[in-house]
């Protein structure tokens, strides 16, 4: 039986889960310059949101730490600093798409596969990992640690995954931007 507690969070982790990938997924289509909009490329960005993706991946790794050692309270600020970070990200993440254009990948061959592959794999598990975050931490405040633990086995090897991946694609692609 959920507590009061996660009953009152779960309708957000919901709301969230879905609004989210559908609002990045939309403003990922709309470039404000193309209309009309006098905007200056934010070309200087993606260096910035890859190094703040390795960074969630450090965080990450390090709370893990942090709770197998018994650092309870420096596991959970480790954690709501991995939760900004990735909001960061995503912010500055969607404003590029906004204000510049795509870039096309022009590796051939297998690197062009295993490029496609990573890219896959990290959008929709970032689509996942959401409710995934959401759940865990709504469960440690709950204070459900033995249901956080569950979950957060399942969400922590997403989330680096993801984490990892988005400063993989990034060092793969950077050969194609156009400054």
């Amino acid at each position: 039986m959920k507590n009061a507690v996660e009953q009152k969070y779960n309708k957000w982790i919901w709301i969230l889960s879905i609004t989210i990938p559908l609002v990045v997924a939309a403003l990922f289509g709309v470039n404000l310059r193309k209309l009309g909009y006098d905007v200056e490329p934010l070309g200087f960005l993606p260096p910035i949101y890859a190094s703040i993706n390795g960074l969630t991946a450090i965080v990450l790794v390090t709370a893990i730490w942090a709770i197998k050692n018994g650092k309870r309270s420096l596991h959970e600020g480790l954690m709501k600093f991995a939760v900004v970070l990735s909001v960061l990200f995503l912010g500055m993440y969607v404003a590029y798409h906004m204000t510049s254009d795509s870039t096309k990948f022009g590796g051939e061959g297998a690197i062009r596969y295993a490029y496609y592959f990573i890219l896959i794999t990290h959008i929709c598990l970032s689509i996942v990992i959401i409710p995934l975050v959401l759940v865990t931490y709504v469960r440690a405040l709950a204070q459900r640690f033995d249901k956080h633990r569950k979950i957060a086995k399942i969400a922590f090897p997403l989330w680096l995954y993801v984490a990892v991946t988005g400063v993989v694609v990034y060092l793969m692609i950077s050969p194609y931007y156009t400054h």
